[in-house]
């Protein structure tokens, strides 16, 4: 009777594993436009910042280069989306507090990296690249995710080009799920000690990708580092593998023989590494 319990027990424990990783399965006309291509990580920046991250120079350089392209929105507190990567200002702008504490009027005075380049809605962006490159589109965690969801989605509905999304927050991408299955959605992910934010569960949880229940992501976009047992698993069941972000050219064989979609900044690849 203990062996019969035991064996239930792991029975038991390996269905659950296999419920909560299961990832959705992308249609190969659906992940056809982003396979095999470098993504310029916030846009084609410059490591003297000359040429700001995610700013319309940036996209712009990207888009004629033909690289695919990453960027982050959020929302300003005035509830415009803007595209922005940090909560706060200040690495980026030298200006105290979070994006969302500030208007768009207010925002779009500040400089990016004592540039002329300023902080540009999203549909600024949508309009410089026109549907030139495929977009990965990350919608920032905060806390008024449903809002920027429902206004991203408002943006990208009528967009004529290839785009897909993702966040590191199971919630937004389930609520892509449920509200609009037809969007390529992908978690994005990194090793669990890196959420220092958050307490040690939940740092694992989300490390290990073990939140898939709720967004059945088609992608897993996970650190440019070993992936863990879990995520591994995850791919064997069907999310394409994606990478962030490869900084070294060094890297570039690897990375593009593992992956099917490549995260890069600082160095210059071939927009495409497989037809």
């Amino acid at each position: 009777m203990p062996l019969l319990i035991l064996i239930f027990v792991l029975l038991a424990a390996v269905i659950l594993l296999l419920a909560a990783l299961w990832p959705g399965r992308p249609s190969a006309a659906l992940v056809a436009p982003f396979t095999g291509r470098n993504f310029a990580h916030r846009g084609l920046h410059s490591p003297d910042k000359s040429v700001p991250e995610n700013s319309l120079a940036a996209f712009r350089l990207a888009a004629e280069a033909g690289y695919g392209i990453e960027l982050d929105i959020q929302l300003s507190k005035d509830g415009q989306v803007v595209v922005f990567h940090d909560d706060t200002l200040d690495r980026v702008c030298g200006v105290k507090g979070r994006v969302d504490a500030y208007t768009l009027e207010q925002l779009q005075q500040m400089r990016l990296c004592k540039t002329e380049e300023r902080i540009p809605l999203f549909a600024e962006v949508l309009r410089t690249v026109a549907g030139r490159v495929p977009l990965i589109v990350e919608l920032k965690s905060g806390p008024r995710n449903e809002q920027l969801c429902r206004l991203g989605w408002e943006l990208l509905k009528n967009y004529q080009g290839d785009f897909c999304i993702e966040s590191f927050d199971p919630r937004i991408v389930g609520w892509f799920r449920k509200n609009v299955p037809q969007v390529l959605r992908g978690q994005l992910a990194q090793r669990p000690r890196s959420y220092n934010t958050l307490p040690a569960p939940m740092g694992l949880f989300l490390g290990w990708t073990l939140a898939n229940f709720i967004g059945r992501p088609q992608f897993i976009a996970y650190q440019n580092r070993p992936r863990p047992l879990t995520v591994r698993l995850a791919s064997l069941l069907g999310a394409v593998k994606v990478v962030w972000t490869v900084r070294d050219e060094a890297d570039r064989p690897r990375v593009e023989g593992e992956n099917e979609m490549v995260i890069f900044e600082f160095y210059r690849p071939a927009p495409k590494f497989k037809q």
